[in-house]
C-alpha cells in the first residue's frame, strides 16, 4: 500500500466547489493532475490534508480565502479609460481581459475582470476571481510514487 509522505508524488482527480455549490473546477480520472508534494503546487491546507492517504481514498478538504488565494482586496478593483483599450475590445461585464501592469520597472501581463462599462470608464478586478471564496475539494487519490 502506497501511502502519500511529504516527498511524495501524487494523481488526483478533484472537484472544487464554493460554499453556494457552484462548482469552479473539475478534474477527471480520465484526465487526472500530478502533483509534487512540497512544491506548494496545492494550497498548503490541502496538502497537509492528503500526507497520510493511500490510493483510492477520497478526502473532502475545505481551504479558507487566506490559505487558498487571499481576501478580496479593494485596492484592486479600479477604474480605467474606455480609451485605453483600444478599438479592438467591446468590454462587457464579466469578461477577463489580459492588461499589462508596471510594477517595479518590469511589465507583466496580467488578468483582470470587467466589472462594470459605465461611458468612458470602466471599472476593472484584478483580484483572482477566487480571493474571498471557501473553497471545498472532493479529492480522490489515484496513484502516489514515493
Amino acid at each position: 500500500m502506497k501511502i502519500i509522505k511529504e516527498d511524495s508524488t501524487v494523481t488526483l482527480a478533484y472537484i472544487g466547489k464554493l460554499d453556494n455549490g457552484e462548482v469552479f473546477k473539475t478534474v477527471t480520472e480520465d484526465a487526472p493532475v500530478t502533483v509534487k508534494m512540497g512544491n506548494h503546487e496545492l494550497p498548503p491546507t490541502l496538502e497537509n490534508a492528503l500526507i497520510g492517504l493511500n490510493i483510492g481514498q477520497n478526502k473532502t478538504v475545505r481551504v479558507t480565502p487566506e490559505e487558498g488565494y487571499g481576501a478580496r482586496q479593494k485596492l484592486l478593483v479600479q477604474n480605467i479609460s474606455r480609451k485605453s483599450l483600444g478599438d479592438k475590445i467591446t468590454p462587457k461585464p464579466g469578461m477577463i481581459l489580459s492588461l499589462k501592469v508596471s510594477k517595479d520597472g518590469d511589465e507583466h501581463d496580467v488578468p483582470a475582470t470587467v466589472m462594470k462599462v459605465e461611458n468612458d470608464m470602466i471599472e476593472i478586478d484584478y483580484n483572482h476571481p477566487l480571493a474571498g471564496h471557501h473553497l471545498t475539494y472532493n479529492i480522490t487519490i489515484l496513484d502516489v510514487q514515493n
